[in-house]
């Protein structure tokens, strides 16, 4: 269940900030980097609202006076928060608001979705990751190694 966050991830920070110059491998990294504890069964730490909190502010410290830095660096914190929004992990789980209700964090069984919904929702992450592929020319070999290299789409895309 790894396309519905990358593809969806991807261009919801297209959709909201229309900037070519963020770097849009570390959004996907951080938008998938939660499912990686659920798979393992391991307590749902990433599944909350504190570890990108705390990650955001990391990499405000890290990355102080370092403008370019900082920017590329927030896309793991905003990837972060886009898998909590298209996983609904707000919805019930205590994971989410941990410690504030408490200090104990269940281990999460993931996926937690009937395979149905799960296909369904891969064929969207799919769907939106192809068009992103075409939209932004990432079909000519130049844009695509420009994009693996830096991130960054080509900045044509911003006029």
């Amino acid at each position: 269940m790894l396309l519905w966050y990358a593809g969806l991830a991807f261009l919801l920070v297209w959709l909201v900030f229309r900037s070519p110059a963020v770097d849009y491998r570390l959004v996907v990294v951080g938008a998938v980097l939660p499912i990686i504890p659920g798979v393992l069964g391991a307590p749902g730490w990433f599944h909350g609202l504190l570890l990108p909190s705390v990650v955001l502010v990391a990499v405000l410290v890290v990355a102080r006076g370092q403008r370019l830095r900082q920017r590329a660096l927030l896309g793991i914190p905003i990837g972060m928060l886009l898998f909590l929004v298209l996983d609904g992990a707000w919805s019930g789980s205590t994971a989410f608001w941990w410690p504030f209700l408490g200090t104990e964090v269940d281990a999460i069984s993931w996926p937690d979705r009937p395979v149905p919904v799960l296909v369904v929702q891969e064929l969207i992450g799919f769907a939106a990751l192809a068009w992103c592929w075409v939209r932004f020319g990432l079909t000519d070999p130049e844009r695509r190694q420009e994009f693996w290299r830096t991130g960054h789409l080509d900045r044509s895309l911003a006029a």
